[in-house]
């Protein structure tokens, strides 16, 4: 099973829907996507994702299944620097801070042991295993035991913050170093292949990362989002 992970388009945050630039790059990623042979599509409940979504499946011809736990995250809470802002965060413990992600605990530093990230961290994680059972995948430790015999494509359109949680869980990567050295722009496209070997333990292997060859001439560079949304 491959699944492809699409962040939405250049967003107009405070109407949480896209801008003209934003339909134009979500417009070039489903002439992208259109050769992946995707054969379901997800989406993140809010209007910025599930409308990049909509010219995927409009093109395709396939209906959008909202995950409702794939909308974006919120971070803040404590005495938190930057209002706890998960990429700034990040990029100040390694290049500041040199911190050491596999012999310390990241949870417990300060940036993030009271940081709100954490607790969606958390949620969709567990969320998002439970969605990889109902495709035939069931998550035990760092590694995933295939009960499916279907070979298939599915496309997952979300945001920074929430496929930054499912990246760094998926792959057994502390989530703030994902958020430094894992970033991806608008309406690019990564695709995690997890193998089809029933009754066998697999782990899902990177095949494409931060691809946005589809939006070079439309590209908005890599932009992090910097306010919460509003609940």
């Amino acid at each position: 099973m491959r699944i492809i992970f699409v962040r939405h388009g250049e967003p107009d945050y405070a109407r949480d829907c896209l801008t003209p630039t934003g339909k134009r790059q979500a417009a070039a990623a489903a002439r992208r996507l259109e050769r992946e042979g995707i054969q379901e599509i997800y989406a993140s409940p809010m209007g910025r994702a599930h409308e990049t979504a909509q010219s995927t499946a409009d093109l395709l011809g396939l209906p959008i299944t909202t995950l409702e736990f794939m909308h974006e995250i919120s971070w803040g809470g404590g005495n938190t620097p930057e209002n706890g802002h998960p990429w700034t965060l990040s990029d100040w413990m390694i290049s500041r801070e040199d911190f050491d992600f596999y012999h310390s605990d990241w949870r417990e530093h300060p940036y993030f042991a009271e940081n709100i990230a954490v607790q969606y961290l958390d949620a969709v994680s567990s969320q998002f295993d439970a969605f990889l059972l109902t495709q035939g995948y069931r998550h035990e430790g760092t590694r995933f035991f295939c009960e499916t015999d279907e070979q298939k494509t599915i496309a997952v359109f979300s945001h920074g913050g929430s496929g930054a949680c499912v990246l760094s869980h998926l792959l057994a990567l502390p989530f703030p170093y994902v958020c430094t050295v894992m970033p991806y722009e608008f309406t690019s496209i990564i695709i995690l292949e997890f193998p089809v070997s029933r009754g066998e333990y697999v782990h899902p292997r990177i095949e494409l990362f931060n691809d946005a060859a589809h939006i070079r001439d439309d590209s908005s560079g890599l932009v992090f989002q910097q306010t919460v949304d509003p609940e």
